[in-house]
This record gives C-alpha cells, sequence and structure tokens, in this order.
C-alpha cells in the first residue's frame, strides 16, 4: 500500500485537491451573497469533480513511471517503484482503472451540470497524459509545455464546470469576473509548472541523453537551457508584480503576503538558476518552486480581503 501511494504520487494529488477546494470555498462561496456568484455543483457533486481530477493525475504519474524505467534508473534508481514494488502489469492496471474512474465521473459530471460537451476536458487531459509519458516527453519542449497544460486544466476545471453551465444574462459580467481570477491562477500555475519541468529535464539530462530522449537542454545545451528557465522566471516573477499592483495594490496585507511568499522567492529562484551548475543545486530549485506553486495558490484565501 505504502508502494502504491508513492507511485501515485499522493502528495502532490493532495496539493491537487487543496487547490480546488480553495477556488470553491475560498473564492466562490464566500461571494455568493455579496457578488451574486453562482456555482452548479453541490458539495457531493463537486467532491466527485476533485476526485474525477485526482485519479487522471495518478493516472498519469503511473504511466510517467512505466514510461520513464530507463531513465529512472539512471536518475533516480532509489526511487524506482515499478517492476520492485509493483510490477510493470500492475502498474498498467492501476493506470486504467484510475483513468476509467475518472473518465466514467468526468462524464457523470458533464451530463449532471446540463453540458455533456464538458467530458471533453477530462478525455483530453487523460490522453495527454497518456500521449505525454509514451511520445511527447522526448520532444523539444513540446511535453513541458503539454503536461504544464493539463496541470492548468486543473484548475480551468474548476471555474469550466461551477461558473459556465449556470451563467445567464444576468450574472454574466460576475460569473466571467470570477473565472479571469481562475484563469489568471491557471496561468501561473502553467509558467511555474513550465519552469519546473526545464529545471527537471537540466536535473535528468545525463539518463535523458542516454534514453535517446531530445529535451531542451539535450538540444541546445545545460547553460542556454538555464537561461530559458531564468527568463521564464523572470517573466512570471514580473506578471505577478503587475497582477499585485494592478488588482491588489489597496490592501497591504495582500500585497504583503505576495511580496514575502512568491516575488521574494520567485527573485531567489532566479539567483539560484542563474548560478546552478549541480543536480543537487537543480533539485532545491525544482523543489523551491513547487512551494511557490503552493503558497501562490494558497493567497486564494485571501480575497475575502481584496474583493
Amino acid at each position: 500500500m505504502q508502494s502504491f501511494f508513492k507511485l501515485i504520487r499522493w502528495k502532490n494529488l493532495l496539493m491537487i485537491a487543496l487547490v480546488q477546494y480553495l477556488i470553491k470555498y475560498a473564492l466562490l462561496l464566500p461571494f455568493t451573497e455579496s457578488h451574486g456568484v453562482m456555482t452548479s455543483l453541490d458539495h457531493f457533486h463537486f467532491a466527485l469533480l476533485v476526485l474525477s481530477t485526482m485519479c487522471i493525475a495518478a493516472g498519469g504519474y503511473v504511466i510517467n513511471d512505466i514510461y520513464d524505467l530507463t531513465t529512472d534508473a539512471i536518475n533516480k534508481p532509489e526511487k524506482i517503484i515499478i517492476n520492485r514494488q509493483i510490477s510493470e502489469k500492475n502498474g498498467f492496471t492501476i493506470f486504467m482503472v484510475l483513468n476509467i474512474i475518472g473518465v466514467v465521473l468526468g462524464f457523470y459530471l458533464a451530463n449532471h451540470v446540463g453540458k455533456s460537451a464538458l467530458f471533453v476536458v477530462f478525455f483530453a487531459a487523460s490522453a495527454l497524459l497518456y500521449i505525454y509519458a509514451s511520445a511527447l516527453k522526448q520532444m523539444l519542449l513540446v511535453g513541458n509545455i503539454v503536461v504544464s497544460v493539463v496541470i492548468a486544466l486543473s484548475i480551468l476545471t474548476i471555474g469550466i464546470f461551477e461558473l459556465f453551465p449556470i451563467m445567464n444574462a444576468n450574472n454574466k459580467s460576475v460569473q466571467i469576473l470570477f473565472f479571469n481570477i481562475i484563469r489568471d491562477y491557471a496561468i501561473f500555475a502553467f509558467a511555474i509548472n513550465l519552469v519546473r519541468e526545464i529545471i527537471k529535464d537540466i536535473e535528468d539530462i545525463d539518463g535523458d541523453h542516454k534514453a535517446g530522449m531530445n529535451t531542451l537542454p539535450i538540444a541546445i545545451g545545460r547553460e542556454r537551457a538555464n537561461k530559458v528557465a531564468f527568463i521564464v522566471v523572470l517573466l512570471t516573477l514580473f506578471s505577478v508584480i503587475y497582477y499585485v499592483i494592478t488588482y491588489l495594490f489597496t490592501q497591504q496585507l495582500v500585497i504583503g503576503y505576495f511580496l514575502i511568499l512568491v516575488i521574494a522567492p520567485l527573485i531567489y529562484v532566479c539567483i539560484k538558476i542563474f548560478n546552478a551548475e549541480h543536480k543537487g543545486q537543480y533539485n532545491h530549485i525544482s523543489q523551491i518552486l513547487k512551494l511557490i506553486m503552493l503558497t501562490g495558490m494558497l493567497s486564494l484565501a485571501l480575497y475575502k480581503f481584496v474583493i
């Protein structure tokens, strides 16, 4: 059982669930009376939406580990689970079961809100994660972008299912306003994850090279890949500063939060990326980026002081 939870990256899944619950209960529900925000899902069906997302994400982690056996044997042999604690055959079974549960729940929820076409969100996420692991991961930047899009989609899905099905002429402006907030957080998640993907590729360059992959650092070299990651972080930093100045400038508490827990760590990452050379340094940067993702998303709880 312990091996199973490690395989599905239970900590990452909890983070996904936390972010989704923050959007529902910290961003949307507190403004149902004051701003007239309307949501489509009750508590039970929202829990099913979170479960569906977690199942599809967990399946993505499993299939990624299966296809990464060769590179992981070089880059992180101590963390390999497939063919040690869990057989490859059982791994595929787990992947299939998780995806079937996730996609079936998605189909049910799409019909529950009266928008059956929304089922494509779950099917697309599941398909993209499989294609990423089996083929796209080996392609220059394409895999990095695809997995970052799926991360962003896990955030956008809440807005898509909660706000759009119940939108009408009377509440359209409010629903779109709150969807745009969710969209901005999805863009933030996309950018942070894209940098993490590049950093992890630099960290894993030796194993990826031996496996014949064509990742960014293999194609252009470690130093140039460092510069690309630095530029993406810098653009993210400037975007966050712009967002705070434009939308949150009247709230000192919120400004202080972003300065200490988002902007300062991003500046730290910029410095570290610029000087990074060794595997351990890239791993440290990756962990800091994950922390920034968490603190950035936790800021959703502050919107009751802003709006």
